[in-house]
């Protein structure tokens, strides 16, 4: 017998990266990682400017740090724990994410905001400096192509005024860009990329020294680093998108300690400390009301553009505005726990998490620039050799292929408008574990939801009160008398409705819950019965209207508590869990956009009827978890692409075999772990607006792709047509990169 094997652990370090704002960047920096001892995997993300390296036992840092940095980018150690994951996990994790359905059940670790001092610095940093987070204009970047620039001027400058020496004064002007290019190209091929965007761009430029087109060489360095210092910034609107988010968060708190307040940072709350908000302020933490009532403003972190009031017991959210009264609040989350930290943890995860489409263009792009090179080598060497053509003119016409075969705006076509995509989606709560899912949504034929705090919110309303004798008013009174101090759903749902009607709730005596029947005791020195029908047709008696009226709210699946006073019946009250406001108008934009809509429930089957007539969606009703499971696989075999909507727990079979599982819920609630996606906001229009959100990113991946295959297209046809050189060339490359990214950040203003 096979002894079993041993469960291997890998765990997980993630780091800060400084410079990287191309997906060749990216591409280098998993490549030469990807080369030392122990690493299992890594995920790079361009827009998140974070590596998440997988690693079984302990990793050696110093190693990570130093390979990074020899490439000439920054890197910072972030802080937090080490998530073991077994091998299981690890190879679940390949497997969907090369079959392009990426359930990451696992928890990237050490996503907290600090970061450790200890950092490393490359020499000479072309794509940015140490420092993730600097601003484009302060990085090194940026001082070199304003060196490399002045260096051109005074080069045309001299030039001008001494002839014999302006071949010697633009090599100089050349030497001043490309050395530091050169270097990352050498630097790179060291660490497993020999066809780096660099090495084509440092053969192109000796190639047209060696042919007498020095000029030309330093002014195309000069637009390359134009062209890489536009891709900083670019990738720094990205950066900002989802950052704002944990902007939204302010820096300091003010805490009740020891009978006073006094003012600490935020970040230093702990579960259970005691804030107080002033109007105006931005809530500092998530947490429980426990003193005070206000208007809470949520626009910043939901999209409402109307204030919720919120009262004691009721939760609060970091970022969100407190528009008056004052609040005193119990921090439930501490800083690097809260709903704004869990967003922007999710997305940064999701964005290292790769698109099929991505991956494609990944593939495709290992095997682009070595192709590039042979074909640049050919246009060179054959007319020559063949033809007997000019040989400075068909190199130099070869070395403009190299530089119009640069992938940048190739490979940037699809994580720029990925990470927009996904940035976007989180500012208004639509939440998706990577680029696989965002993806997937557009293939959706057919969504399932659960009915129960998913269609509807989840907790009893009254919806009718009937009144015999007495006005409505006079009803919910007694009623609500009855059920003071009582936690059950029912009872809440006739306090509440007591609260909101401001009817007045007199004492109850010698009140007592009768096991299964009902509530009495004595209001105003009457007696006062409230239970089931049943049970009030045995202290009172029933007309056969009354009973009709019983009968008809059954029907339409709501619960019916009858009153009875003295004797006689007094009223009926009705309740049901009602659909969410937007139920209807969710079930509506999906089947305009050609998706079947089904709900499936544990609850009864005249309830579950009467909630989905209202919705106009099909219902089963009286399912177990296993059940709606098999609902799934049988749409599933009808050939439909499932999407999988429910709480997140209770139905954990149906949303891993759905092809996409999304958690419905609000703040802490939800259930992020558990699913591919998660509405934060529990809207249900919000899954259509998924649909929308994932068909408009699909749309523009495919413009971004079409204009830089092109752009190529159409400057390697009039390069060997001779009517363009080397400027055009790499003002396609710089031209195209900068479009694509430009029609990428679109994605960032979509409204859905």
């Amino acid at each position: 017998m096979t002894a079993p094997l041993k469960q291997q652990t890998i765990g997980q370090t993630r780091f800060k990266i400084g410079g990287m704002d191309c997906a060749s960047c990216a591409a280098k920096i998993d490549t030469a990682v990807r080369r030392l001892d122990g690493v299992a995997d890594v995920s790079v993300s361009v827009t998140g400017a974070s590596m998440t390296v997988s690693h079984g036992g302990s990793l050696n840092d110093g190693k990570v740090l130093q390979q990074v940095a020899r490439l000439g980018y920054g890197i910072v150690k972030a802080e937090g724990r080490v998530a073991p994951v077994s091998d299981k996990a690890h190879a679940d994790h390949d497997h969907h994410d090369h079959e392009g359905h990426n359930h990451e059940r696992h928890n990237h670790a050490g996503h907290d905001a600090g970061e450790q001092t200890a950092k490393i610095n490359g020499s000479t940093h072309l794509h940015g400096d140490a420092e993730p987070g600097q601003a484009w204009w302060r990085s090194r970047r940026a001082a070199l192509t304003l060196a490399c620039a002045a260096a051109l001027v005074a080069a045309y400058g001299i030039g001008h005024l001494v002839s014999v020496a302006e071949r010697w004064v633009f090599l100089a002007a050349l030497l001043v860009g490309l050395l530091p290019i050169a270097r990352r190209a050498l630097m790179a091929a060291l660490a497993g990329t020999p066809f780096s965007i660099e090495m084509l761009m440092t053969i192109a430029a000796i190639g047209a020294v060696m042919i007498g087109a020095t000029e030309e060489a330093a002014a195309v360095v000069m637009l390359f680093l134009v062209g890489e210092l536009l891709e900083r910034v670019a990738a720094g609107r990205a950066r900002a998108s989802i950052q704002g988010l944990a902007d939204l968060v302010p820096k300091t708190a003010l805490v009740e300690r020891a009978g006073g307040t006094s003012e600490v940072p935020a970040e230093d709350l702990a579960v259970g400390d005691v804030i107080v908000v002033r109007p105006g302020d931005r809530i500092p933490a998530d947490g429980e009301i426990v003193e005070g009532a206000g208007d809470i403003d949520e626009a910043p972190v939901t999209g409402e553009s109307t204030p919720k009031r919120k009262g004691i017991a009721e939760a609060v959210f970091a970022g969100t505005i407190s528009t008056d009264g004052v609040l005193k609040i119990r921090v439930t989350a501490a800083a690097s726990d809260n709903t704004i930290a869990r967003v922007v943890r999710l997305v940064e995860e999701a964005q290292e998490a790769k698109a099929p489409t991505e991956r494609f263009i990944d593939r495709f792009s290992r095997y682009h620039t070595p192709a590039v090179l042979a074909v640049g080598a050919l246009v060179a060497l054959l007319p020559p050799l063949l033809i007997g053509g000019d040989w400075n003119g068909w190199i130099y016409k070869g070395l403009a292929i190299l530089l119009i075969g640069c992938p940048c705006a190739l490979v940037i076509s699809t994580p720029a408008a990925i990470a927009a995509g996904l940035a976007t989606g989180a500012r208004r709560g639509l939440l998706m574990k990577g680029g696989a899912v965002l993806e997937g949504f557009r293939r959706i034929t057919a969504v399932a939801f659960d009915k129960t705090g998913t269609l509807t919110a989840g907790k009893p309303v009254v919806t009718d009160i009937v009144a015999y004798g007495r006005d409505e008013r006079t009803v919910l009174a007694l009623a609500a008398a009855l059920e003071q101090g009582s936690s059950h759903p029912l009872a809440m749902a006739i306090l509440g409705r007591a609260k909101a009607d401001k009817a007045p709730v007199p004492p109850a005596l010698a009140a007592k819950a009768i096991s299964g029947k009902g509530v009495e005791g004595s209001v105003g020195g009457v007696a006062v019965f409230l239970g089931s029908g049943q049970e009030a047709g045995e202290r009172a008696v029933m007309t056969e209207a009354q009973r009709l009226a019983v009968d008809s709210l059954n029907g339409q699946g709501k619960t019916v508590s009858v009153l009875v006073a003295d004797g006689v019946v007094a009223g009926l009250i009705a309740m049901r869990d009602e659909p969410r406001p937007d139920a209807a108008a969710g079930i509506a934009a999906l089947k305009a956009e050609g998706i079947r809509a089904v709900m499936l429930t544990g609850d009864n089957r005249r309830t579950a009827e009467a909630i989905a007539a209202s919705l106009g969606i099909e219902a089963r009703a009286e399912l177990l978890p296993q059940d709606k499971q098999r609902i799934v696989g049988e749409l599933q075999r009808e050939g439909l692409k499932v999407a999988k909507v429910g709480d997140g727990i209770n139905d954990a079979p149906a949303l891993a075999a759905a092809d996409i599982g999304i958690a419905m819920g609000g703040g802490t609630d939800v259930a992020l772990e558990t699913a591919d996606a998660a509405i934060l906001h529990g809207r249900v229009m919000d899954v259509a607006r998924m649909v929308k959100l994932s068909r408009a990113v699909m749309a523009n991946i495919g413009q971004n792709i079409s204009v830089a295959l092109g752009l190529k297209a159409v400057f390697l046809v009039t390069t060997i047509a001779g009517i363009t050189g080397l400027w055009p060339a790499i003002l396609a490359d710089t031209g195209a990169t900068v479009l694509v990214t430009a029609n990428a950040m679109r994605l960032l203003r979509w409204r859905g």
